[in-house]
């Protein structure tokens, strides 16, 4: 079976796409959240929007780079749903400029972007691709030079090709490669770069790529060996703080990113509340694909616990004893390296109830919900519950570093993309996330997924997620409508909600 998308797989579970909804009902998802005075988000609250390398820029390879076991796998046949590849993707390496106007013009102060290991290190370690690094070079420049602050991913899904042939996440030395190549992004930018994530989604690309190869490198290891190369992932984004805090210029902000697949309240009873919460940071094997082993490796407790409360939780412990063995007192000291924030990707959620003896069931969601291209659910209120429980449990401020809606935008008659779907979207997350602010949650800031629509994994480029529509065969930029409604609600600071 081919590999999915995490945004696919995601919307696998149970869950059936819809085509849209109605204009009633996207009038009442506008009106309801209308706005209702002047309540806003702390002052300097980040605004802006996401991107990836390997998504928007186009092959690595280009000007002296390497490959990363993305580009090695999408020459398979059938490897992407609509047989396209990410050789040119939204061209960002050379459109960098052009785009940089637009998001000027939407009012941005923060923009996340990461940068290509394989691009910078060809090898993955040792020899440096000075074009390569030259590239982000000038991208920081430019964004400082329009009062955007920069926000830098070190790697995002795209691991360098020939690391991987020595063993990937396997190898004894792979926490050490990560920290190196994070070095040489600090020695280089940090005079600059004051926010960075070390990490994109460890949940995501090593659930999906080795616990049950839907995804690069595409192997299903036995447990023993899922658990050793997870524990050097968590190894390798402590040591990674370690080390852009060492090259670092100036005092920086350091974080991950994590994909927050998480539980929500059906209602606001206590009961329900405490069942949703558990439920969100329970470790336990889900049956997420039929077909495929049950997976482990979603978790957020299983990586966010060693990351910030320094310790694998006791029911990941049970799950997969090999842990205990390599929770050296040294190792979970640099995995718990103090970050400065907590970055978390929030899309949407199951709702739960407390069942039987408290525990969590499931509700099933409403059969006319609105769904996204996707066939995800509408759950605003993902972005209130999900600040809210993580804030609580690991004591930081939280930023969204990733929040999106696909849809199937087109250019109408008049030229435009007309996509009322992500503008109703912004509007409900938006003020569920304005409500966790003002219940006093720290919330820093708030990047949308995506910029642009760009190459979405196994997806290729059906789903488009972007502010900015791409006519991908002449890199033509459009600004959808839902850009017009975001660059609204910033000016406003949220008081538009």
């Amino acid at each position: 079976m081919k590999p999915v998308h995490r945004r696919t797989f995601l919307g696998n579970m149970g869950i059936a796409a819809l085509a849209g909804y109605a204009p009633k009902q996207l009038f009442a998802l506008q009106t309801t959240f209308s706005s209702e005075g002047s309540v806003k988000f702390p002052a300097g609250f980040f605004w802006g929007a996401s991107t990836a390398a390997a998504q928007v820029e186009g092959s690595p390879s280009v000007d002296g780079g390497g490959e990363s076991v993305w580009d090695v796998f999408l020459r398979t046949p059938h490897a992407t749903k609509d047989g396209s590849t990410n050789v040119v993707a939204d061209d960002e390496y050379h459109l960098w400029a052009e785009d940089l106007k637009l998001i000027r013009q939407l009012g941005f102060n923060a923009y996340r972007f990461s940068a290509s290991w394989a691009r910078i290190m060809p090898d993955g370690r040792g020899r440096i691709n000075s074009k390569g690094l030259d590239y982000y070079d000038r991208l920081v420049d430019a964004l400082l030079a329009a009062k955007i602050t920069p926000f830098l991913t070190t790697y995002q899904f795209d691991y360098p090709e020939a690391l991987q042939k020595q063993g990937g996440w396997l190898h004894a030395d792979s926490a050490q490669w990560l920290a190196d190549y994070a070095h040489v992004l600090s020695a280089r930018l940090s005079d600059r770069v004051f926010h960075w994530l070390t990490i994109n989604e460890p949940n995501i690309f090593w659930g999906f790529g080795s616990e049950i190869g839907m995804m690069p490198p595409n192997q299903r290891l036995p447990d023993t060996d899922l658990v050793r190369g997870a524990h050097n992932i968590l190894l390798g984004h402590g040591k990674s703080v370690q080390t852009i805090r060492a090259a670092a210029k100036q005092k920086v902000e350091v974080s991950l990113a994590f994909a927050g697949l998480l539980s929500l309240p059906a209602n606001e009873s206590a009961g329900d509340v405490a069942a949703a919460k558990a439920a969100s940071f329970a470790v336990r094997k889900v049956q997420i694909i039929p077909g495929f082993a049950p997976m482990g490796m979603l978790s957020a407790a299983w990586w966010l616990d060693p990351i910030y409360l320094g310790r694998y939780p006791e029911d990941g412990l049970k799950l997969y004893p090999d842990a205990e063995r390599l929770a050296k007192t040294e190792d979970m000291k640099t995995i718990s390296q103090p970050l400065d924030y907590c970055g978390v990707n929030l899309y949407f959620a199951p709702h739960v109830k407390a069942g039987a003896n408290g525990a969590a069931e499931v509700v099933p969601e409403r059969p006319d919900i609105p769904r996204s291209h996707y066939g995800w659910a509408l759950t605003p209120d993902v972005l209130y519950w999900g600040p809210k429980f993580l804030s609580e449990r690991y004591r930081k401020p939280i930023v969204i570093t990733e929040n999106g809606w696909s849809s199937e935008d087109a250019p109408a008659a008049d030229g435009k993309v007309h996509d009322a779907q992500r503008v109703a979207f912004l509007n409900s997350y938006l003020k569920s996330l304005l409500r966790a602010s003002q219940e006093g949650i720290a919330v820093s800031g708030y990047l949308h997924w995506s910029l642009l629509d760009n190459f979405e994994w196994a997806e290729g480029f059906g789903q488009r997620f972007g502010l900015i529509y791409v006519d991908y065969k002449t890199q033509q930029r459009i600004v959808k409508d839902s850009a017009i409604r975001y660059k609204e609600i910033i000016a406003s600071n949220g008081a538009t909600l």
